[in-house]
């Protein structure tokens, strides 16, 4: 099954195959970046860390009325996303020279790094670097793969933890997080979420379907059960301790009660379905945009 099949909602495929990582956001949508543009809000300075080709920096500059500037390593990627930079530099954030960059820059109001820690050596010490890249009342979007998804397990389970492309197991994903290790991330590097979404995707969303739908039902049953079984990706706004702003624990939403029956149907339907006839029903809803 392609890419296309379990893309995001609210992120179109037309201009995928440009980039790996140029897509367009529906800013209604549930998805990660949907939920980063939100977060910073309009009229803001931002800098975009690992701006990518700017699927993110085109709608904050375009309809945000954001000014941003950008850091980012692919000189491709670059190339896109310069017409919506105020300015743009190529760096590599594994280095520790990168924020020298920042020297003659005033401090931002918001530091984006939407789905960029989980691909360096240091997360921990890049987050310091960010923190002092905002003014006093500035604050820092992250966001972050979940590592803990059920699709994931189901992975596990059948002992094939193969990287992809993209998504959950991107091949140039090198650090995991569960959402404990996610709340460590910033306790360690002496910041506070003071607001929290969450991207909730069953494992038939996910690039892992096919892996998922191997298992006996009954397992399925049991990791549908756990508390964080369907978060797919956290999104957080985050300021320095000393910042003004309630400390809100990173913790699922509570599922309702229909959507926890609606899933559990789901999977025990599926114990009479062959996993191709499952297949084949979720490629037609999701040709014709019903979500499952």
């Amino acid at each position: 099954m392609d890419q296309s099949t379990f893309l995001e909602p609210g992120i179109s495929m037309k201009t995928k195959q440009k980039h790996i990582y140029d897509y367009e956001i529906d800013i209604t949508s549930d998805t990660a970046q949907a939920n980063v543009i939100r977060l910073v809000g309009s009229n803001k300075r931002v800098l975009e860390i690992g701006c990518g080709p700017g699927s993110i920096t085109k709608l904050l500059c375009k309809h945000f009325n954001c000014m941003v500037t950008g850091i980012e390593l692919d000189s491709e990627a670059i190339k896109l996303a310069a017409p919506y930079c105020e300015r743009i530099m190529q760096a590599d954030l594994n280095s520790s020279e990168w924020p020298n960059l920042m020297d003659d820059v005033e401090k931002f109001d918001v530091v984006i790094a939407a789905d960029v820690l989980e691909h360096l050596y240091d997360p921990w010490m890049t987050l310091q670097r960010m923190t002092s890249l905002i003014n006093s009342d500035g604050f820092l979007v992250i966001s972050l793969p979940h590592v803990g998804h059920a699709a994931i397990i189901s992975c596990l389970v059948n002992g094939d933890f193969a990287y992809g492309e993209w998504g959950l197991l991107d091949r140039t994903h090198i650090r995991f997080f569960g959402l404990k290790n996610i709340e460590a991330l910033f306790v360690q590097a002496h910041l506070k979420i003071i607001e929290a979404k969450y991207v909730i995707r069953h494992p038939e969303e996910t690039e892992f379907a096919s892996s998922w739908l191997k298992l006996e039902p009954t397992l399925r049953d049991v990791l549908l059960s756990g508390m964080y079984s369907q978060v797919y990706q956290v999104v957080v706004k985050v300021v320095p301790v000393s910042y003004a702003g309630m400390a809100v624990p990173l913790v699922p939403p509570e599922r309702h009660p229909i959507s926890a029956k609606v899933a559990l149907w789901k999977s025990r339907l599926g114990r009479h379905l062959s996993p191709r006839m499952q297949e084949c029903i979720h490629e037609c809803y999701s040709l014709l945009k019903i979500k499952l």
